[in-house]
Parts: C-alpha cells; structure tokens; sequence
C-alpha cells in the first residue's frame, strides 16, 4: 500500500498525553500533534480544501498561480499543493516571522514578498493588501485568502473534528485551540459542540491583539493592538473565518510566557513544537488554575505546527536572552 502522492498523507495526525506540563492537574491533557501532516502543521488541512474548492468552481486553472498573505504554514500547505499539481505560488508575509519559514516557502519554490508589521491591516503596504492587490494584477491568479475563506473552517469541521471525537471516543469534555485565522477552533469547535454542547471550547489569544474583549464585549478596539512578536496568533482585524458562537472563554497569554512554555514541551515532554503550541498549552494551564479539571475530565489542545519553524528564535539562547525570555 502507497499514496499516489504527498497529499495523501494530511490528517489523522496523534494524540499524545503531556505527563510533565500539566501544572499538576487531575484531569487528562492531550496534544493533538500537527506537525506530523506533510507540511510539518494544521495548516496542510485547509490549504487541499482551499485548492479542491477553487478549481472546482474553476477559480484556479492549470498552470495557474495561488497568491496568499501568511505567517509561513499557511504557504507551507499551499505550495505543497502547488508543487503536486503544477500550480506557482507567491506569498506575502511579515517581517516578525521567522527566517526558517520564509527559507522552507523558497525551498518549495515559491516567491516570497516581506511586508513590515506594524501597519494597520488596511495599509497599502500590509501583507493582507498586497496579497490581494497582486491577485488583481496577475492573469490566471488565485487568492485563496485563508481569513475569509469558508473553507478554512470547513477543513477542520470535517477532518480534525472528527478525529478528535473519535480518538478520544467521545469523550472529550475541553477543547483548547489558538486563535489566528480562527478556523481552527471555530470548524473543530462547531463539530465537537453538535456531539456534546457541553464541551468546552477555549480559545487562546495573545497580548496585543483584538480577540480577547470582542469575544467579551463585542467592540473592536483598536487602542488593544499592540506589537507582539508570538506567530500564528492573536489579530488586528476580525476574519470571516472566525465564529466566537462556538467559543465559551479566551485567555490571554504573552510572548515571554508563550515562549517558556514551548520550551518547557520540548524539554520535558518531548514535543518539539512551535511558539503558538506553547502559548496554547500556558493558556490551558492558566484556565485550568481557575477552573480546575476533575479526574474525568479529557482536555485536547491543539499544537500546529513543528519546533523546526523556530530554531534561530525561541530553540536560540542568544535570542532569548536578546528579547528578555531569559535570564542571563
């Protein structure tokens, strides 16, 4: 038995039991570990869905070219698909991610255009604005515009949600996810709330975006956007793809402690996962010190992606103690 080809291999990623970053908790705390799809992260789910949708409604055609705004796996998973069925790829990205990201989207031949971070998302010069501007201009284009995008949640409603029920036999009483485009929590998050409405689904944010008080209050502050270097989470802007009905709470977490704990998963547990896995599992934790788990109850948290994204960041002493992460 074989796959025809690397797309074969998306989905059915582990769940892997944290026995040491756990901060003590009764209840059973499980990793939904991403970094085993092809692309090395979640992202691989929604970029085949993304694709299997446009040239189904003949918005891709062959020898066409995706062009995407994204912090790095996004593009991953696109230019995986891109290379399978002969498609180009151009994406934009920040100038925050890291140098690894950027080297793996060239490596997979795609063209990559660096856009400054710090402007609003309405900037001639954000990556958000310059991904869709060249799609206008290119002929035979395609912009999948993963924010937007129903298919973004789509992806998750019909593959991680299921696994995760079915791995855990039903049993899953918490679902703790990071919030970037916000399609992984809301596709997985509406699924698991249609097996049981009595899961609760925890989005984790970061210090500096918008989600935490338009999840509590329903305004959009722009005096809450403030720079902060984690990636993959947190925004300044409020997605399509993002549905806060099928959210109960969102927790906050920061760069430095985000940074500590993915470290912390590594060292003690074994995962060598990326930031925002870290900045998930502190914000587990944090939810778990106010609302303690019994002995039955069964929390998965989503890792999305691989450690290896990150190596000359926060796996680099030197970085750290430059950014204040550590102490000297």
């Amino acid at each position: 038995m074989y796959n025809t080809s690397i797309l074969e291999t998306i989905g059915n990623t582990p769940l892997v039991q944290l026995n040491k970053v756990t901060g003590g908790s009764k209840g059973t705390l499980l990793a939904k570990v991403e970094y085993f799809n092809p692309g090395n992260s979640i992202k691989d789910r929604i970029a085949i869905k993304m694709i299997d949708d446009a040239e189904e409604k003949g918005l891709l055609k062959p020898g066409g070219t995706i062009i995407e705004g994204t912090s790095g796996n996004t593009g991953m998973g696109l230019a995986l698909v891109a290379v399978s069925r002969g498609y180009k790829c151009i994406f934009t990205t920040t100038d925050k991610q890291s140098k690894a990201k950027i080297d793996i989207l060239k490596g997979l031949g795609a063209e990559v255009i660096i856009c400054p971070t710090n402007v609003d998302a309405e900037h001639p010069d954000s990556y958000y604005s310059v991904a869709k501007r060249l799609s206008g201009e290119i002929e035979n284009s395609y912009y999948p515009n993963q924010y937007d995008n129903e298919n973004n949640s789509l992806a998750h409603y019909e593959t991680t949600g299921p696994e995760i029920w079915k791995q855990t036999k039903g049993k899953i009483t918490h679902y703790v996810a990071g919030m970037g485009t916000g399609g992984t929590i809301s596709g997985v998050g509406r699924y698991l709330k249609e097996q049981n409405p009595n899961v609760k689904v925890i989005g984790i944010d970061s210090v500096g975006s918008v989600y935490k008080k338009y999840f509590e209050t329903g305004e959009f502050d722009k005096n809450e956007i403030q720079p902060y270097m984690t990636e993959g989470i947190g925004e300044d802007i409020i997605p399509g793809a993002i549905n806060f009905d099928y959210i109960d709470e969102v927790v906050q977490v920061n760069d430095k402690e985000s940074a500590l704990t993915t470290r912390r998963l590594a060292k003690e547990d074994g995962l060598f996962v990326g930031w925002s896995c870290g900045a998930a599992v502190k914000g587990a934790l944090n939810y778990i010190q106010e609302n303690p788990l019994t002995e039955n109850d069964i929390m998965v948290i989503i890792m999305p992606d691989s450690g290896t994204r990150y190596i000359s960041k926060i796996y680099n002493d030197e970085w750290m103690k430059e950014n204040g992460f550590l102490e000297e």
